[in-house]
């Protein structure tokens, strides 16, 4: 998205959250770290003369794509969504489908296994007081609350090849991953669904009604359908 605003030659931020280290560099202008809440986004979008924004976050960033949502309401500002579509099960797939992160911890068997807990590192806790070995993944080292766990480092994407090894390696037997869809975090599906193991699957949280796109060119076409924009 960035690259094709940057071609494009349009006034355009990319903000990030500031939450891993080694930030990716952006052809665009980049602003890091929080707005504060809705009124802080608020202002910024006033003042800076935005007309557009674009909310590319993951799919799990709820508090943030609210956020969005209310400060480019506040503010007078079109707001669009660009969200890769959700993964849907497939033949071999033994998925169990659950709403958030404590009925995810609820359904796991609590008898010591190994389960692969795909999903980060910021909704930890539920998972907190089970009896599970967990192999975790992050893309940085990171304190978490889970004891038992093995922690393994390392950036995406992967390949369906990469990800059996590793749970082949560390006897996984369970998989829990967020439905962020998209190919560059795949790979753990097809590599559960190769080695027949369970996955419980977390659903995308409910947000208020907005604007969503599923690729760059169909957000350059919302944009370019006005003839003055900063995004």
């Amino acid at each position: 998205m960035a690259r094709a605003l940057a071609v494009a030659g349009l006034d355009a931020v990319y903000s990030y959250a500031g939450r891993t280290q080694a930030l990716a560099a952006q052809p665009l202008p980049t602003r890091i770290g929080g707005f504060g809440g809705v009124e802080g986004l608020t202002d910024y979008l006033r003042r800076d003369g935005f007309t557009h924004v674009i909310d590319a976050t993951h799919p799990f960033a709820a508090g943030m794509s609210g956020n969005a949502i209310t400060a480019s309401a506040r503010a007078g500002v079109r707001l669009a969504a660009l969200e890769r579509p959700a993964w849907v099960q497939e033949p071999g797939d033994n998925w169990t489908r659950v709403p958030d992160y404590q009925v995810a911890a609820e359904v796991l068997p609590g008898d010591g296994s190994t389960v692969f807990l795909a999903i980060g590192r910021q909704n930890l806790e539920p998972f907190a007081r089970l009896n599970q070995r967990w192999l975790l993944r992050f893309a940085e080292p990171h304190p978490h609350p889970l004891t038992g766990a093995e922690l393994i480092c390392e950036r995406g994407p992967f390949d369906a090849a990469h990800d059996t090894g590793l749970m082949q390696r560390h006897g996984v037997t369970c998989v829990v991953a967020k439905n962020a869809g998209g190919e560059a975090a795949r790979a753990k599906l097809i590599a559960a669904r190769s080695l027949g193991l369970p996955v419980v699957m977390i659903d995308r949280p409910s947000l208020p009604r907005r604007q969503v796109l599923t690729s760059v060119p169909e957000v350059m076409d919302w944009l370019h359908a006005d003839t003055e924009r900063g995004v």
